[in-house]
């Protein structure tokens, strides 16, 4: 039974919720196990022929959600529930499964590939973002409107150059994405303490194939897990741009105060509610969602900058928190982007107001 607003679909695309989804969570450590079995038969640790049985049957036609859940709720262990069910649908190919792994060498790369597929649907969506904010500085580069600071009138701006302000915020934005993905798109296949020592004479070389195959990099050195300064530079990095989004939504919904009037998001006139009980009312509700969503993600940084934080070579602390905040995070930004974008491509200008305001 869905519980969350994100469950329901209320908030979030299908495009971004499908990268979060237990189904594909459970293919992409599939994808690594397949991946790591190759990599043995590669360097000669296992028989070729049984790491093509495990990588074609490393797949949830075969390895069900369903029996993984069963498994777990037996030994109460995700990720070796997955090992136990992808073995059983191997044959005797399956004694080769995980081998010399450790659980967050399928975990840590799993949410890396998951990542990976996020932050490209982000990366999309700030562009398209970073288009609509130049349409519409180049459209208005001529439309004067009251400049104001402290919530008082100043001096004359355009509205373009309003736009262009924005436009470049959201870029800065989007570079710091792209130089962010170089930090938080690693892989690892190192082992319970970080060493390789499992992995045998060719550890390193398994590790390179392994990441190779997966279109990641190996983290330059772990220990039983990638370093969770990489997340907290994400989350704190989403938050970031979400309190920007939050910015411009809050400057058009002051903006589209009847007492301004310069300003609309979209309205649907013939079918869209303002209120249920005040009809008259053209309700800045997609800026006010925006808004709202900021909030959460701004109280995502807290728990993403505690996870920094372990015991020794690792403890667990981190894992239950990341389960939530990870997708939440993703999933929320995208979201907030898709509204805005849509707000931008279609905001609707009171030109004769801006130009009443200033006389």
């Amino acid at each position: 039974m869905p519980i969350l607003p994100i469950d329901t679909g209320r908030y979030g695309t299908a495009e971004m919720r499908r990268i979060f989804e237990e189904e594909n969570r459970l293919q992409k450590m599939l994808d690594v196990e397949a991946a790591l079995a190759l990599a043995h038969a590669e360097v000669g640790n296992i028989p070729v022929e049984d790491a093509k049985v495990i990588a074609e049957k490393a797949s949830t036609r075969y390895v069900r959600l369903e029996r993984v859940k069963e498994i777990e709720k037996e030994i109460r262990h995700d990720v070796m529930a997955m090992v136990r069910a992808l073995a059983e649908v191997c044959g005797k190919s399956g004694a080769y499964v995980h081998l010399g792994a450790t659980s967050y060498d399928i975990v840590d790369t799993a949410t890396a590939l998951q990542l990976k597929e996020a932050t490209s649907l982000i990366e999309e969506k700030l562009v398209r973002l970073v288009k609509a904010l130049m349409e519409k500085a180049e459209k208005y580069k001529e439309t004067i409107m009251v400049g104001r600071t402290h919530g008082q009138h100043a001096l004359p701006i355009t509205l373009g150059f309003k736009f262009a302000v924005w436009m470049r915020e959201v870029a800065r934005h989007l570079e710091r994405l792209r130089q962010c993905r170089e930090r938080l798109l690693v892989g690892k296949m190192s082992g319970a303490v970080g060493t390789h020592a499992g992995l045998g004479p060719h550890a390193l070389r398994i590790q390179q194939i392994v990441m190779e195959r997966l279109g990641l990099k190996p983290a330059e050195i772990t220990t039983q897990i990638v370093q969770r300064d990489r997340h907290a530079e994400f989350i704190c990095l989403l938050a970031n741009l979400a309190s920007s989004l939050d910015k411009f939504a809050t400057e058009i919904r002051e903006l589209q105060r009847p007492e301004i009037g310069e300003l609309y998001e979209p309205f649907e006139r013939k079918r869209q509610v303002g209120s249920s009980t005040m009809p008259h009312k053209r309700n800045p509700e997609l800026c006010e969602r925006i808004c709202g969503l900021a909030k959460i993600m701004r109280s995502l940084t807290i728990p993403a900058l505690e996870n920094v934080v372990t015991w020794h070579e690792r403890d667990l602390t981190q894992s239950s928190a990341e389960r939530f905040i990870i997708p939440e995070a993703c999933i929320l930004i995208d979201y907030m982007l898709h509204l805005m974008t849509f707000i931008i491509e279609n905001i609707e200008v009171d030109e004769e107001r801006m130009q009443k305001n200033l006389e």
